[in-house]
Parts: C-alpha cells; sequence; structure tokens
C-alpha cells in the first residue's frame, strides 16, 4: 500500500510552512534516515528525514510552495515490493490527512531531521467563563440613553456613565433599581475600548506615491509573524519602562584581564572572548533569581512563575530578528554562555535555528550599543513579562562625592507588563542587574 509523505510540524505551534527544496526526486529510493526535502518556517530551514524504505511515486507539492498546512500530503512513497507507476498514478487522489479530532493521523514517511518529539502540552489553566454579552442601551437615535430622571441623577451623583449601566426598564430603559445594582459592580459593563484610526489600504498608500518612483517587496513569512507579534504585544500588554544608568568601569577592566587570560587552542587562538552582551545575560539570569517574582508569565488563569532564567537574546538577521535562548543561564559560566550565544548567531543568520532554541523563555535582552544607541524602549515578546534594552557605554562626565569624573556609562531600559509586575517590583529588578553589572565579581559567587 503506498505511504503517504506529510507535510511535518516542525514545532507544536506550526500551522503551515514552505516546502523550499526536495533533495529527492520521482523515482528515487530512499532509505529509512535519509534527507529528503527543506521546509522553511518564519524562522528557520529544517532538514526532514524518512522514516521508511521504498521509492518516491509521486512528489504533488512542487518545491517553492508556500503555506503548505500541516498534514498535507506533499509526496507519496511506494514500498518495498510496490508498483511505483501505479502507486503514481493513484496519488492524484491523495488527500490532507485527516485532523487529529476527526481521526488518527496516517502513518507518516517523514519527519523533521534531529527534531525531538515534543512534550505533551500542559494543561491550560483554567480562565473564567465569558460572561453573555449585555444588550446595547437604547436610545433615541440621536445618541441619547432611554433613562428615568430619577436614574440620571443617581448615576450623576454616584459618578457612573448611564452607557455602562445594563437597563432592566422597558425597551433596555435605565432604572433606579439598575444604578443601585451598577454601584456594588453589578449589571455593569466595561467601558468601551477607544475606536483605533482607521489604517490604509495598500491601495490608498500606494496612491500618495508616483507611479514607478517605488516597488513594492512582498512580506516573507518571518516578517509577518514579527509584525503580527509585536502589533499584538503593544495592543495587548501595558507596557511601562525603567531607565538606569550602569558604571560599567569595574566590568570592562575584568572583561579585558579575562579575555587576556583566556587558554588557547593548538593553533594559538583564544578559546573564548567574552563581550559586554555576555556580562548583562549573566547579570539578568542572576537578578531574576534575587527578584523572583519578576521571573514570571502572566496567563489569565494564574502567575506562571519560573523557576530557572532563560534569557532570549535578540540577534539581528536578513529580513527580521530571532531571539534564541540561552537556557538556565544562571547557572552557566560567562565563557559558557559566550559559546552558545556565537553558535547561535551564526546559525540563526543561517536560519538553522531548531524551534526548541528560540521558543520560550523568560525574559530578553536586546542590545544596540554596537550601533551608537544611547538608550531605546523595546516591546514585550509573550510569554516574557520583562525585556532590557541596553545601550553604548561611553565616557561620560559624573559626579564622584562632590567632584565631576569621567566613567564609563551605559544607559539601559527595562520594558515591563503592568499586569505581572508592580513599578516597585520592576524597580528591584532593574536596581539588583545594577549593582551585578557594575560588580562583575558578584557574578562568580
Amino acid at each position: 500500500m503506498p505511504i503517504n509523505i506529510l507535510m511535518p510540524a516542525l514545532s507544536p505551534t506550526m500551522e503551515k510552512g514552505n516546502l523550499a527544496k526536495w533533495l529527492k526526486k520521482e523515482g528515487d529510493k530512499v532509505k529509512s534516515g535519509d534527507v529528503i526535502a527543506e521546509i522553511e518556517t518564519d524562522k528557520a530551514t529544517m532538514e526532514v528525514e524518512a522514516i521508511d524504505e521504498g521509492t518516491i511515486a509521486k512528489i504533488l507539492v512542487p518545491e517553492g510552495t508556500q503555506d503548505v498546512a500541516v498534514n498535507d500530503v506533499i509526496a507519496v512513497m511506494a514500498g518495498d515490493g510496490e508498483d511505483v507507476k501505479a502507486a503514481g498514478a493513484g496519488a492524484a487522489g491523495a488527500k490532507p490527512a485527516p485532523k487529529p479530532q476527526e481521526a488518527a493521523p496516517p502513518k507518516a514517511a517523514a519527519a523533521p531531521a534531529q527534531a525531538p518529539a515534543p512534550k505533551p502540552a500542559p494543561a491550560p489553566v483554567a480562565a473564567p467563563a465569558p460572561q453573555a454579552a449585555s444588550p446595547a442601551p437604547q436610545t433615541n437615535g440621536h445618541g441619547r440613553i432611554f433613562s428615568s430622571p430619577l436614574a440620571r441623577r443617581l448615576a450623576k451623583e454616584a459618578g457612573i456613565e448611564l452607557g455602562r449601566i445594563v437597563g432592566s426598564g422597558p425597551h433596555g430603559r435605565v432604572i433606579a433599581r439598575d444604578v443601585e445594582e451598577a454601584k456594588s459592580g453589578k449589571a455593569l459593563k466595561a467601558p468601551p475600548a477607544a475606536p483605533g484610526a482607521p489604517s490604509m489600504s495598500d491601495k490608498q498608500i500606494l496612491a500618495l506615491f508616483e507611479p514607478g518612483s517605488y516597488e513594492v517587496v512582498p512580506h516573507d513569512g518571518m516578517r509577518r509573524t514579527i509584525a503580527q507579534r509585536l502589533t499584538a504585544s503593544v495592543q495587548t500588554v501595558p507596557h511601562y519602562y525603567l531607565t538606569i544608568d550602569c558604571d560599567i568601569g569595574k566590568l570592562l577592566a575584568a572583561r579585558e584581564e579575562i579575555n587576556a587570560a583566556a587558554p588557547t587552542d593548538k593553533e594559538k587562538k583564544p578559546l573564548y572572548k567574552l563581550s559586554v552582551n555576555d556580562f548583562v545575560i549573566k547579570a539578568m539570569a542572576i537578578a531574576l533569581q534575587r527578584i523572583p517574582n519578576c521571573n514570571v508569565s502572566w496567563t489569565e488563569g494564574g502567575m506562571v512563575k519560573h523557576k530557572h532564567s532563560d534569557i532570549g537574546v535578540a540577534v539581528a538577521m536578513p529580513g527580521g530578528l530571532i531571539t534564541p535562548i540561552i537556557r538556565k543561564a544562571e547557572t552557566k559560566s560567562l565563557s559558557m554562555i559566550s559559546g552558545e550565544m556565537k553558535d547561535f548567531a551564526a546559525r540563526a543568520r543561517a536560519r538553522k535555528l531548531k524551534p526548541e532554541e528560540y521558543q520560550g523563555g523568560t525574559t530578553a535582552v536586546s542590545n544596540l550599543g554596537m550601533y551608537g544607541i544611547k538608550d531605546f524602549t523595546a516591546v514585550i515578546n509573550p510569554p516574557h513579562a520583562t525585556i532590557l534594552a541596553v545601550g553604548t557605554s561611553e565616557e561620560r562626565p559624573v559626579v564622584h562625592s562632590g567632584k565631576i569624573e569621567i566613567a564609563h556609562m551605559m544607559s539601559v531600559t527595562l520594558s515591563c507588563d503592568h499586569r505581572a509586575i508592580d513599578g516597585a517590583l520592576g524597580a528591584e529588578l532593574i536596581g539588583a542587574f545594577k549593582m551585578l553589572i557594575e560588580n562583575p565579581v558578584m557574578m562568580m559567587v
């Protein structure tokens, strides 16, 4: 019986992917473990291995095809002893595999190379059941809400907008009893959201520019995902920002000494070379351990408190950025962090990171110091509750004991999710970071 080769899920959240390249063609024999195709997601390119032996009878999805749904049949393989032509002829009727809730998924002939089986998803945190929507208050057609004179007077005295009170009178009329219930929080609707400015259509935007004076470059999957996630973050996460200046003179001196004493390999090249960002990652990881109520993620059902500091680090790459994660960073030496970051950065730019290497994390660091940026604010990447924006280090005049001195200063800004972290708690976290980054010897104990 022919074996369907399905579009694999490269991560638990993947729904679609691009079939970048076929490494086998129709008629080729394959063995278990052979790499047969390359699949692109918005963040990475992964190889797909065959898990059965046979012959490629028919390729249904040509290379270069975008937005192929997970579990769609992309090719058909004839098993040992089967008629390859017959299997290929019958492939025209192949259909996408049914969804898990409809039927058990059929045997797939391919799986992501080196990708571990996804862990079972944790049980969702219970959230309050949504309440039935209340009817809109009735008006007279001119924006005035039907209400009794007594209800209007009582609502004014209580400081409650009539539009937020659910009327129980005839045709939704607000009466005195409704106002009394609204005072206790009953029959009270949430204030309406302010309408957003209508966005311009593509046609309206292009009409503003002279024809021929521009070119339209279609968005790739990465750019679309970045736009969607950050727009959602700004709209749904209440951000606030805390900026502080750090004197990194001791850090720069320690970095120079450590790098000078680094062991070398057979070619006399140092085995590691620490960057300022390596110290930043380590300091942030330890600061989260010292202020554990900041090492959290918000959910509607409860606060998720993390045991380890998994630090995502923003890495620029063609067309966007990605945040590989240093897991359990509080337990790792500076040289280990440095080595992991160099490996992650190289593979990120080649789009070779695995999903488990950039998904999750408990916070993130974004460093634009190498571009000379003094300070900036960064957008939180849910489910994180914080992100640290790091500016450049520069010599600045500072006052010590009444005297003006020159010091190496670095400005950092912590963005916080106010649902999870209040202002005073955020101040404790950035204060703990400052103490560590200004006294790097404290990271060693």
